[in-house]
């Protein structure tokens, strides 16, 4: 019976444009020993991991009795936003992963499918892309971003317990994708050299998207060539020159514009709570209000490129 759950919450995914997996929640403390052991191997730089958040090795307390992990794909364009500034129009990016944030939506939807059983279901804050991967959801790239069939690296990934029984799964040792045995686009396209052959594990304390995720107020190290940026936060260089993205790179959808009076504001760091009530309800209504504490830093670059 408990399997025929399993189908059918995976076959309404599908319809929905969506794409899950589900294992057992005993695989919970495999998740926290992978992250330990690169640790312990100092593959991990210290304020790398100081920035992880809260991860949930255990149960929620919502819902002790799990007994299976839901991980789900969402499909997700790149959005473009638009600043004015001394007479320029600034077309800028916001990667995949970053505008939409539908985790209580794909609750919404989870409890639907499970509610009429008796099974319940509860997000979860866990190591998103190793879950994936290791769910055989998706596959890592060399770039260490995980790559969903039908959608690349264009998706947002979520995770839920749940108590729906899971007697059998395809958990799996982590894979990186057949294609990039042989490639090295990614590499040569990294401007920080974050990327490597010497291991798999990418040299995340030099990735960019690590550099420009943090609060105003943090200066960029010196070694961060202002070029270098692409994107209104994080960073598309190795994703837009990936083979696994050829099909995707084109789907960008529009975001809002902002004035030349606007952008003024958002320049000057303006704390949130002096913003304009106009400008705040823009920046809620597009969802930047997740990014605001890091996004000006950005484009204050940006607009001196």
């Amino acid at each position: 019976m408990d399997s025929n759950i399993w189908t059918e919450i995976l076959t309404d995914l599908e319809k929905r444009g969506y794409k899950g997996q589900i294992v057992s929640v005993h695989y919970l403390a495999a998740l926290q020993e992978e992250i330990e052991s690169k640790h312990r191997q100092g593959e991990l730089d210290e304020e790398v991991r100081k920035d992880f958040p809260p991860f949930e090795f255990r149960p929620p307390a919502a819902l002790p009795n799990s007994e299976s992990l839901i991980v789900v794909a969402v499909p997700q364009p790149q959005i473009q936003v638009v600043f004015r500034w001394n007479g320029e129009t600034y077309p800028l990016i916001i990667p995949p992963t970053y505008f939409s944030h539908p985790n209580k939506e794909m609750e919404t939807i989870l409890t639907g499918l499970l509610a009429p059983s008796g099974y319940r279901v509860v997000r979860s804050l866990l190591p998103l892309k190793l879950l994936a991967v290791c769910s055989g959801l998706g596959s890592y790239g060399r770039n260490n971003i995980c790559y969903v069939p039908g959608m690349g690296s264009f998706h947002r990934l979520m995770a839920f317990c749940s108590d729906l029984p899971c007697p059998t799964d395809h958990w799996q040792e982590a894979q990186i994708l057949e294609s990039c045995q042989d490639c090295n686009i990614c590499l040569q396209s990294c401007p920080t050299s974050a990327i490597t052959t010497e291991r798999f594990l990418l040299h995340a304390e030099r990735c960019l998207t690590f550099h420009n995720e943090k609060p105003v107020e943090v200066p960029f190290p010196a070694w961060v060539n202002p070029s270098w940026h692409d994107s209104l936060v994080g960073c598309m260089h190795c994703q837009m020159v990936c083979p696994q993205n050829r099909d995707f790179l084109h789907w960008i959808e529009p975001g809002t514009e902002f004035s030349e009076e606007e952008t003024s504001i958002l320049l000057d760091r303006t704390p949130w709570d002096q913003l304009p009530m106009v400008l705040a309800k823009k920046l809620e209504q597009f969802e930047l209000n997740y990014i605001y504490e890091v996004f000006p830093r950005n484009l204050s670059v940006l607009l001196r490129k």
